[in-house]
């Protein structure tokens, strides 16, 4: 190969003193000659770290690997789209990641990011009342038969889009596919459920290089209390109480572990989460509700150990329908919710908790029927407490983690007086962008929200199908990735 590289750079040289006005002495040859091997050599380096860039590119982590077409419109950065599609994580923090994402060059404003992630799902599940499974990954019902369930399912997929149109105006959306747990009716298999929905959708302005403040407005998560969970799959019983998803807007202040955020709500029956009642309807015309949300973080005694200390309040949770409650139904008066948490960070171990009640009792939660009519409205309350331990499997990151989180909605001895969910879990990350995970899921009490104390039309009014004694077990193994 050399050899033929000298012969080339000799005939080259011929060709040149051959040529008309290129007299050469020998000596100018010879320069010629250095030069072309010197030109030689710097092209075999220059070859050599592309090729050795290209090996680093391939080996390196998902969340360090971006690719943009050579049009450079359309994007592609795993780690970005893992942790904005992150199930397990709080909504209301994802805004935020956006725009660290954009301060720390993660995200640049040059076209558009495409994201998505799929949790593909294997269990099986068993209780001790036919047809009636408290598993709160699935919507109960007709999805049920029997007292065993087993499934291999794709249990939901996400698409995003992320637009960073200028240095301080970013939109973002995101579709969401997830038949186990919406709310249309029939099985997993039905159509109603097999709907792909805009789960999120703003327009969030902001810079945090340049200023602190921050604000948005579009289809966003509440920013009530703190709903995320250590747990590699299942959200806690806060989550599916008191985490809510509506139109409004959003203002926006972090820094220094600060974050202090007021958010309007549209009023009356949101998407999940908020009632406020428009002149004694659900109709949503008016823009009469709001949270407000703060927490700060203290670092510790060295880098790795915080401390997060938090307290929200909303004005018109969903917990204010009369008899026989239904979803998104009217209500006569909004009922207000507050929320405390925590959160404490300890190099490898993270500690959280929260607890979350609204103000006044919810009205549906007493039935006029006897003989349940001897239970009292009560206030709605749940509250989570959780570790989760980072260690490694290999050199994998593992996490090892135990959850337990309740709902409460009514009085002692009532069917409907409470649920317990039990949770341990592990993950394993072969890629920062892929998570492999197992769970056990112990569920304590059968409280569905919807006909709570019951009144289920063409039942008897007297009856309900919630339970103190009925209870769910559940093994689940999954899949979570995005690119």
């Amino acid at each position: 190969m050399r050899g033929d590289k000298t012969v080339l750079a000799l005939a080259v040289a011929g060709a040149l003193i051959a040529s008309p006005g290129h007299a050469q002495t020998t000596e100018d040859l010879v320069r010629r000659l250095d030069r072309l091997e010197q030109e030689n050599r710097d092209l075999r380096r220059d070859l050599e770290a592309m090729r050795a860039a290209k090996a680093v590119r391939d080996e390196a982590p998902a969340e360090t690997v971006k690719m943009v077409s050579d049009q450079g419109l359309i994007g592609l950065n795993s780690a970005f789209s893992y942790a904005m599609l992150d199930p397990t994580v709080a909504g209301k923090s994802k805004p935020i990641a956006l725009l660290q994402a954009r301060q720390t060059g993660q995200i640049k404003p040059a076209g558009a990011y495409l994201g998505g992630s799929l949790i593909a799902i294997g269990d099986y599940q068993t209780s001790n009342f036919y047809s009636d499974f408290g598993y709160l990954m699935r919507q109960p019902g007709a999805n049920h038969i029997g007292k065993t369930s087993s499934e291999a399912v794709l249990h939901s997929a996400q698409i995003s889009l992320t637009a960073p149109v200028t240095s301080w105006l970013t939109a973002y959306a995101e579709l969401l596919y997830d038949p186990q747990q919406s709310f249309g009716a029939g099985t997993i298999t039905a159509l109603s459920r097999n709907q792909i929905q805009l789960r999120r959708g703003y327009v969030l302005v902001g810079d945090l290089s340049r200023w602190p403040v921050y604000g948005m407005i579009g289809k966003i998560d509440s920013a009530f209390g703190q709903t995320d969970s250590v747990n590699p799959f299942s959200l806690s019983t806060d989550w599916h109480t008191f985490s809510g998803l509506s139109y409004g807007a959003l203002i926006g202040y972090t820094k220094d572990g600060l974050s202090l955020t007021a958010q309007a709500v549209q009023g009356g029956a949101q998407f999940r989460g908020f009632n406020a009642p428009v002149a004694g309807t659900n109709v949503p015309s008016r823009l009469n509700n709001f949270i407000l949300d703060g927490n700060y973080r203290y670092n510790l005694t060295k880098p790795g150990r915080s401390l997060l200390l938090g307290a929200s309040y909303e004005h018109a949770s969903a917990y204010c329908q009369g008899f026989p409650v239904q979803h998104f139904g009217a209500c006569a008066k909004a009922n207000p919710a507050y929320a405390v948490y925590s959160q404490l960070k300890w190099d490898a171990l993270s500690l959280r908790g929260a607890y979350m009640q609204t103000v006044n009792t919810w009205p549906g939660t007493h039935n006029p029927n006897p003989p349940l009519d001897v239970f009292a409205a009560h206030r709605v309350t749940s509250y989570d407490l959780g570790a989760k331990y980072r260690s490694r499997l290999g050199n994998r990151p593992l996490d090892l983690s135990f959850d337990f989180s309740a709902l409460i909605a009514g009085p002692k001895g009532a069917p409907w007086e409470h649920q317990d969910q039990w949770v341990a879990g592990i993950a394993v990350f072969p890629k920062p962008n892929v998570k492999l995970f197992s769970e056990i899921i112990l569920v304590n009490g059968y409280v569905p929200l919807n006909f709570i104390s019951g009144g289920i039309p063409g039942e008897d009014p007297g009856d309900t199908e919630s339970s103190a004694d009925k209870h769910s077990r559940v093994l689940v193994n999954g899949i979570n990735l995005a690119f």
